[in-house]
C-alpha cells in the first residue's frame, strides 16, 4: 500500500458540528501566501463534517522543496471504518432517489465546487510541479466529465424489457453498494473524477483514498463536492498504509476501483480475493508508439509526439515510453524530434505561464529516473538532451529531470522493458512490421500504444494487432482520449475499464427478473432447460 509522507502527531478531536455542514478552508485560508508554510491542515471529510483526523501530511513543492505548500488531514484504521459506517448508512436513501435526481445533484455539486479551480490550480502547480495550463485544464475536466456521464448512467440505469414468446424478462442494473477508491497521485483531480462521478451517478457511495503525493487540491474539491450532496455519500480519508489496508478488507466493501503501481494492486487483490470483492485496477503501461515508413515525419508529427511523450513530465500511464522507427528514418526521427521540442518544450517553473513541463514528484522518483538514465548511458546508449532547459537558480534544488531521449539500447535494457514513468524515452529501430508488432508485444504491460501513418486503414490494421487496451493514431497521450471511449488494460496494466459507457457500467451489476410464460400459462416445466420454438 501507499506510504504515509512526512506524518506528525495531532489531536484526534473532531471539531464541534455548529450546523449540518462544517465551513471547508477556502484555497486562500488553506496557504497564507506562495512562500509561506501551512496555514491549516485541510481535514478529513466523512459523512458530511470534517475531521481533524489524528496526523498530518505535509506537501512540498517540487520546484522549491524547502517550501511546504500545504497540509491534510490524515485518518487511521478508526477513521476509515467510520467513513465506511457513513457511506454504508447513506447508501440505501442514495440508491433510491433515482437516476435523474442523482445525476442532477452530482453535476451541480461539481459545478458549485468549481467556481475556485483557478486558486485550486495554482496550488495543484505547486504541490504537483504540474505546469499551470495543465493543472487548470484537469480541474476543468470533472465538469466535463459530468456532462458527459449523467445521460450515460440514466441510460444504463433504465430496465431493459423483453416480451416474446418465451415469456417477460426485465434486467435491472443496480448499484453494488460502498466503493472503496484509491486514487494517484499524476493526475489526482481527473482520476478521482473518473471513479467517483460514475460511481455516485449510478447510486453507489464512497470512500475515497488519495495519494500522500499530491493531496492538497483533490482533498479540497472532492470535500467541497461532499458537502453539497447527502451526508455520507462521498467520504475523503487521506493518509497511508493503515488507511488503504483497513479500506479495502473491510467486508461492507462492494468493489474496490484502484489507480496507481503493481506492487499495491498485488496486494489490493490477495485482500479482495479473500472476499471475491470485484476490483478494477488500472496499473501503468509501457506504451509503444510506432511510426510506419508512411507516417508524415513533418514538424508538426513531431509536435505531437513530443507532447505524447513529456505531457506532465512523462508521469502519465497512457505517455510514450517506447519509439519504434524503421531503420532507414532512424536519423530523421531523432533529429526531427529535438528541433520540435526546442521550439514547444520548455523545462521552467511550472508557475510561469511560458512552461511547458515541470519537475518530477519527489526526490526519490527523480533520483531513479537518473540511475536510469546512467545505466543507459554505461550500456551502449547515446543521450539526446530535449527541449529548452530554463531551470531558474532559486529552483535549481528541486526534482527536475532533464528530458532525455536515448537510442541505442536493446528491448533488454531496463529502460525499455520496464515502464520509466518520466521524462526519458528510448529510441527503437525495426526492419518490419512483423517485427515491431512482435517487440511492441514483448511486455508484460498491455495498457496503450499509438500508431502513426497517412494510411488510416493501414494503421487501424496494425492496430488491431497490438496486444494492448487503447490505440491512438496519429497522436498519443491525454490529447488523444475521449470521454465516450473506454479505457483500461490487458495483463499486468490491470482490467476493468474508466471512460465511455463501459466505464461507466463497471458500477452497476445485472439484476434478472424473470417471467416464464409456461408459469403464466399453468405449464409445468419440468426439469428440463427452455429451448426456444
Amino acid at each position: 500500500m501507499l506510504r504515509c509522507a512526512a506524518a506528525q502527531t495531532r489531536s484526534t478531536a473532531s471539531p464541534p458540528r455548529a450546523s449540518s455542514r462544517t465551513r471547508l478552508p477556502t484555497p486562500r485560508r488553506l496557504l497564507k501566501n506562495r512562500e509561506s508554510t501551512v496555514s491549516e491542515p485541510f481535514p478529513l471529510f466523512i459523512g458530511g463534517r470534517a475531521h481533524a483526523g489524528v496526523s498530518v501530511i505535509e506537501r512540498e513543492n517540487p520546484s522549491r522543496p524547502a517550501e511546504i505548500v500545504g497540509s491534510v488531514a490524515a485518518g487511521d484504521a478508526a477513521l476509515t471504518t467510520l467513513a465506511i459506517d457513513a457511506a454504508q448508512l447513506a447508501f440505501p436513501a442514495w440508491a433510491e432517489l433515482g437516476v435523474e435526481v442523482r445525476t442532477g445533484l452530482v453535476r451541480e455539486a461539481i459545478s458549485r465546487a468549481s467556481a475556485t479551480n483557478p486558486d485550486r490550480a495554482e496550488m495543484l502547480a505547486r504541490e504537483l510541479g504540474k505546469v499551470a495550463v495543465d493543472a487548470l485544464g484537469e480541474l476543468g475536466f470533472a465538469a466535463a466529465f459530468a456532462a458527459y456521464a449523467a445521460p450515460v448512467a440514466e441510460r444504463l440505469s433504465a430496465d431493459v424489457v423483453v416480451e416474446d414468446a418465451e415469456g417477460r424478462l426485465v434486467t435491472v442494473q443496480e448499484p453494488f453498494g460502498v466503493i472503496a477508491a484509491i486514487t494517484p497521485w499524476n493526475a489526482p483531480v481527473i482520476l478521482a473524477a473518473l471513479k467517483v462521478v460514475p460511481a455516485l451517478m449510478t447510486g453507489n457511495t464512497m470512500v475515497l483514498k488519495p495519494s500522500p503525493l499530491a493531496p492538497l487540491a483533490v482533498t479540497q474539491f472532492l470535500s467541497e463536492v461532499a458537502s453539497q450532496l447527502p451526508d455520507g455519500v462521498l467520504n475523503i480519508v487521506n493518509g497511508g498504509m493503515e488507511v488503504g489496508e483497513t479500506l479495502v478488507a473491510d467486508p461492507r466493501i462492494a468493489k474496490i476501483t484502484f489507480t496507481g503501481g503493481l506492487a499495491t494492486a498485488r496486494s489490493i487483490a490477495a485482500t479482495a480475493a479473500r472476499r471475491v470483492t470485484p476490483t478494477v485496477m488500472e496499473l501503468g503501461g509501457n506504451d509503444a508508439a510506432i511510426f510506419l515508413p508512411d507516417a508524415e515525419y513533418t514538424e508538426a508529427m513531431y509536435t505531437r509526439a513530443v507532447f505524447g511523450a513529456f505531457l506532465t513530465s512523462g508521469q502519465v500511464c497512457m505517455a510514450i515510453k517506447r519509439i519504434f522507427v524503421p531503420v532507414d528514418r532512424h536519423d530523421e526521427f531523432v533529429a526531427g524530434f529535438l528541433a520540435a521540442a526546442e521550439k514547444v518544450l520548455h523545462v521552467r517553473n511550472p508557475l510561469d505561464p511560458t512552461s511547458t513541463m515541470g519537475p518530477v514528484v519527489s526526490r526519490e522518483h527523480q533520483s531513479r529516473l537518473n540511475d536510469l538514465i546512467r545505466s543507459a548511458e554505461a550500456a551502449g546508449g547515446t543521450l539526446h538532451e530535449v527541449g529548452s532547459w530554463e531551470v531558474a537558480d532559486e529552483d535549481a534544488d528541486g526534482y527536475w529531470v532533464r528530458p532525455t531521449l536515448v537510442t541505442g539500447l536493446t528491448d533488454e535494457h531496463p529502460l525499455v522493458s520496464d515502464e520509466q514513468f518520466g521524462p526519458v524515452v528510448p529510441v527503437l529501430t525495426y526492419q518490419s512490421e512483423d517485427e515491431v508488432v512482435r517487440r511492441a508485444n514483448s511486455v508484460e504491460q498491455s495498457l496503450a500504444s499509438s500508431v502513426w501513418s497517412t494510411d488510416d486503414e493501414h494503421a487501424a490494421a496494425v492496430a488491431r494487432r497490438l496486444d494492448v487496451g487503447f490505440t491512438f493514431l496519429n497522436c498519443a497521450n491525454r490529447a488523444g482520449t475521449s470521454l465516450r471511449a473506454a479505457f483500461g488494460g490487458r495483463g499486468l496494466s490491470g482490467h476493468g475499464r474508466e471512460f465511455g459507457p463501459l466505464g461507466l457500467g463497471e458500477y452497476l451489476q445485472s439484476h434478472s427478473i424473470n417471467y416464464p410464460n409456461a408459469v403464466r400459462q399453468g405449464t409445468a416445466l419440468g426439469n428440463a432447460y427452455p429451448v426456444p420454438a
